[in-house]
């Protein structure tokens, strides 16, 4: 029993990293109808932006991830105004080459100022806490809580505000929306930010368990469009669900089945549901 409680946090701790990022994937999804490969990248900035604050700023832990969830925010941002907002009347397609130039371009840019050697972040949470025979790691718990915490804040800034309504409307209806009186532009722009915050907290809080390099984003970002594909493209309930799903096969499967195919189980996982659902778990739209 033990053991599986153990592999139940874990199972917790990789689903609200996954959920967190895909989340972000599935928000920009919904407004530009177009998958970001450049959302890995987003994810890969916070973690270097958060690493050199603490490193050569002297910054905490708390504040070194609220400045890389600023500067990815920014960074964000500007890539929609600069790379996708031109290319908004154009076929799917040249979106989709333009996020993985985008991509490509902020991984060489990353390896160009931070190097390309594998990087580690310290934390503050490195206690494991005992409780009943478990091992709880403090960083862990750490991220099940900050990531589901940050998940009911997405979701009541979604249906509470006025704000969130807009995103969700210029999601399910961009035509409609604008037509009573939404600016399209700066919704795309708000949910990029978003996104791009999304992505740098998720980093932020698993660079200390997890090695920071410039290429770090592209499995995480895939295994993000398998969760998104799985929840219902532009699905929030979806994306979050998604994520627990896969974190909890990844972790399950790891200790049961082997290590070494851990990352399989994810494009395994796909394959059966969609097969079963190809809609995805949710109906398509954010909600």
């Amino acid at each position: 029993m033990d053991v599986v409680l153990q592999q139940f946090l874990n199972a917790l701790t990789l689903g609200g990293i996954y959920s967190l990022v895909a989340l972000g994937l599935t928000l920009v999804y919904g407004i530009l109808q177009v998958p970001n490969f450049a959302h890995g990248a987003f994810y890969m900035v916070g973690a270097f932006i958060a690493i050199k604050l603490m490193g050569g700023w002297g910054a905490n832990y708390w504040v070194a991830m609220v400045g890389a969830a600023i500067v990815v925010a920014v960074v964000a941002a500007i890539s929609e105004r600069l790379v996708f907002h031109p290319l908004r009347k154009a076929s799917g397609l040249h979106p989709m080459i333009a996020a993985i130039g985008l991509l490509l371009f902020l991984e060489s840019g990353a390896q160009a100022l931070w190097g390309a050697e594998f990087q580690r972040m310290a934390t503050p949470y490195s206690g494991i806490l005992e409780f009943g025979g478990l091992a709880l790691p403090a960083q862990r718990l750490l991220i099940i809580v900050a990531a589901f915490t940050l998940m009911l804040a997405l979701h009541l800034f979604l249906t509470r505000t006025v704000t969130g309504s807009t995103i969700i409307a210029m999601a399910q209806n961009r035509e409609g929306a604008a037509l009573v009186g939404i600016d399209p532009d700066r919704v795309a722009i708000m949910t990029f930010a978003i996104s791009g915050m999304l992505a740098a907290v998720a980093a932020t809080l698993y660079a200390p368990i997890n090695l920071v390099y410039p290429a770090m984003g592209n499995l995480v970002i895939t295994k993000a469009f398998v969760i998104i594909i799985l929840g219902g493209m532009g699905s929030v309930p979806g994306a979050i669900l998604g994520g627990l799903i896969i974190g909890f096969a990844e972790s399950f499967g790891a200790f049961y089945i082997s290590t070494d195919y851990k990352d399989i189980i994810a494009f395994a996982l796909l394959v059966v549901i969609l097969s079963l659902r190809p809609q995805g778990l949710f109906v398509q739209g954010a909600r």
